[in-house]
């Protein structure tokens, strides 16, 4: 089992370089989180531990100075943040008769498969981490079990006001949607992601520009629109919580039909949260063992694999630059 587990190929040089770049030309634009986070690129051979410092800012009271008397030197105070690396993948296994009388190009198709697994299960454990940030608010009431009101403009304005009191500062890079690791700048806003069912309650809301009127300004994937200075986007990794809510009626969604679920929109400033960015070639590994190639464990070569593997970890970096908001959402 040795040489199946190990990320070493027996295909050419070529044919794995094509595999890597069709595994994150897959994944990419699957992902959401990965926009917005502070990242942390993961160097070759380094610790299991990511670590963000911050440097606290300095009390600005006024100090007026004496004349001819050196004031009192400040000293620098850093907060670190660390977070500790864990390992996930997955892996297929394709046959040699699979391989050899299949019309498809089966090695192609479980290469752009996996690809989608990869970003769709690294956006869940992020989204697991940031779900759970201290800072809260409910469309009603005081507890997620008193929700059964739908999203409205005083919700997220409330949640701006909390935001702009604790100097949180709008996103105005983003980590491009390409294999290289790099930013391009944006026009500053503060970003929403949320499920799409929540999509019509912002429609309704007075003020709201679906992306079809931006005009020269270029949405994100999955961005749906823009209401008073925060830009939403949709993804279905934004789980409601299943009649977690008050008593649904008939106005609002509901699994069961007794109580409301309850949709959490996430609300993120400049660096709320680190991540290790899906780029590069330390960050995601793809393996390919073709079938055909006789080993110990597989003398006659009925048995190929194709996985992936990718370090990774997210953390909350500063929980006053998230909001968490917690909503219903409207029948129709």
């Amino acid at each position: 089992m040795s040489e199946i587990l190990t990320t070493t190929s027996n295909i050419s040089n070529r044919t794995a370089a094509f595999a890597m770049a069709k595994l994150l030309m897959r994944a990419l634009p699957l992902l959401v989180f990965e926009k917005f986070g502070q990242t942390f690129p993961l160097p070759t051979n380094s610790t299991k531990i990511a670590k963000f410092r911050r440097f606290e800012a300095l009390d600005s009271t006024p100090n007026e100075l004496n004349e001819g008397v050196t004031p009192t030197a400040k000293q620098l105070s850093v907060t670190d943040v660390t977070a500790t690396l864990h390992q996930y993948g997955d892996l297929v296994i394709i046959t040699d008769i699979v391989n050899d009388t299949n019309e498809d190009p089966v090695l192609s198709q479980a290469v752009e498969v996996l690809g989608e697994q990869a970003a769709q299960m690294l956006e869940k454990v992020r989204f697991g981490i940031l779900k759970a940030g201290t800072n809260v608010y409910y469309a009603n009431g005081t507890q997620r079990s008193d929700v059964n009101t739908a999203f409205d403009l005083d919700l997220q304005r409330k949640v701006l006001r909390a935001l702009k009191r604790q100097n949180a500062r709008p996103i105005t890079s983003i980590v491009r949607s390409t294999a290289a690791f790099n930013t391009e700048n944006i026009a500053p806003s503060f970003v929403a992601i949320c499920h799409p069912d929540v999509e019509a309650d912002l429609r309704d809301c007075t003020g709201f520009v679906s992306v079809e009127n931006y005009g020269t300004f270029t949405p994100f994937e999955g961005e749906i629109g823009s209401l008073e200075g925060v830009r939403y986007i949709a993804s279905t990794i934004i789980e409601p919580w299943e009649d977690a809510g008050a008593t649904a009626g008939s106005t609002v969604l509901s699994t069961s039909g007794t109580n409301a679920d309850v949709y959490p929109i996430l609300y993120i400033a400049k660096d709320a949260y680190g991540i290790v960015p899906l780029k590069g070639k330390a960050a995601l590994t793809p393996t390919v063992l073709n079938p055909g190639v006789a080993s110990k464990s597989d003398p006659l070569g009925q048995r190929g694999y194709v996985g992936w593997k990718a370090m990774q970890t997210c953390v909350i970096l500063n929980q006053a630059f998230m909001v968490r908001a917690e909503v219903a959402v409207s029948a129709l």
